[in-house]
């Protein structure tokens, strides 16, 4: 990977799990490209969690992370509860919604995080946590990403 310009670590590292361009394979922006509303809402089986949940999982866990970084409180989230959202076909949210909720989120973090490699925002959260944060919430959404991965060729099967 050759670059002209230097990214700031963090800000690097959180790009590797959300997007752009991850050395690794699809990152979970690429993962989520294809996925239409009919596989979203795809169940693989009984008991086990489709994209959409697994994208509002993730989207949840983005907010907390900024949220801990800033040292704001998270603002209300999509959907009433946490961390795991139950939806269908029958959803109460839109696969678009969801998806505008996940990219709006990484959007405010990785804003958030630029601003203070930039020293413009002081962060709550003190460097070695920071990016343990960062580090932790990219890993998520490779993870995530993967089994994004995974349900797109159980249902081609």
């Amino acid at each position: 990977m050759t670059t002209t310009t230097a990214v700031p670590p963090e800000s690097r590292i959180l790009s590797e799990g959300y997007g752009p361009g991850a050395w690794h394979g699809p990152d979970m922006k690429a993962a989520l490209a294809d996925v239409k509303p009919t596989l979203a809402f795809w169940r693989p089986a009984t008991g086990r969690h489709n994209i959409a949940e697994l994208v509002l999982h993730h989207a949840y866990f983005v907010r907390a992370v900024r949220s801990q970084i800033s040292g704001h409180a998270a603002e209300p989230f999509v959907l009433p509860g946490e961390d795991w959202f139950v939806v269908t076909d029958q959803r109460p949210i839109s696969w678009a919604k969801i998806q505008s909720t996940l990219a709006s989120e990484q959007q405010r973090l990785a804003e958030l995080v630029a601003a203070i490699e930039a020293g413009t925002v002081t962060p709550a959260t003190p460097s070695p946590e920071r990016f343990s944060l960062i580090l932790g919430i990219t890993c998520h959404a490779i993870y995530h990403a993967g089994q994004v991965q995974l349900i797109k060729r159980l249902k081609a099967a």
